[in-house]
């Protein structure tokens, strides 16, 4: 169901999704948005963006994706635009040892000039190519088990794993606002929250009543 301006949500995640040029960004927000693959698909010029709308416990969650150009002369425009998101897709191509080697200094800049609660995930992309595979899945699992980040191999052009990444990247973060682990009421946290004023009662509700809880178990 692709996201349009006029159509209510719960809740609006901002994504960033990084890597060298030519890794598949776009053909992975272009499967996910709208359910199709361009052979022809261009190089990003700076940056662009997409959204559309998912299901998640029974809200409607917006994920916006800023789509980032790979090339070295936009990485001062790039590094603009992490700020304000609540999760990185960080992309290689597994035909590209390059594109995997460059995935330390994504994930370096990740972390220098995003939030700290951003939630990362690795993308091994073109898994449809695998004659000309020269990154391995274990190799791959192996980066991100370094860095306590999520990963996963994908195709855009088949479609594989595509609906998942930004299934459960969305669900891990709609957990982690169940945990208060983000703070709602700063936009740099790239989380924006529509919930009605019954929803917002019972969500205050819910920490007024937890605040007695901890203050009773202190008192013990």
């Amino acid at each position: 169901m692709a996201a349009n301006n006029t159509q209510k949500y719960n809740y609006l995640f901002r994504y960033i999704i990084i890597g060298s040029t030519a890794v598949g960004k776009s053909q992975i927000i272009k499967r996910f948005t709208t359910d199709t693959f361009n052979e022809k698909y261009g190089a990003t010029i700076g940056v662009e963006y997409d959204e559309k709308n998912i299901e998640i416990e029974g809200k409607i969650t917006r994920i916006q994706i800023w789509d980032t150009a790979g090339q070295e002369r936009f990485k001062s425009i790039t590094r603009g635009y992490y700020k304000n998101c609540v999760c990185a897709i960080i992309v290689y191509d597994i035909t590209s040892r390059e594109s995997f080697n460059d995935i330390t200094n994504w994930i370096k800049d990740c972390k220098n000039y995003s939030p700290k609660t951003v939630l990362m995930a690795l993308i091994g992309n073109k898994c449809d190519l695998e004659e000309n595979r020269l990154i391995s899945t274990e190799e791959g699992q192996q980066l991100a088990d370094k860095n306590e980040i999520t990963f996963y191999e994908t195709s855009a052009k088949e479609g594989t794993n595509i609906k998942e990444v930004f299934q459960k990247t969305g669900e891990k973060i709609y957990q982690n606002i169940k945990n208060k682990y983000y703070n709602l009421d700063d936009i740099s946290c790239g989380i924006k929250v529509n919930l009605s004023k019954n929803e917002s009662s019972s969500i205050m509700l819910k920490k007024e009543n937890d605040m007695e809880k901890e203050k009773e178990e202190c008192y013990c």
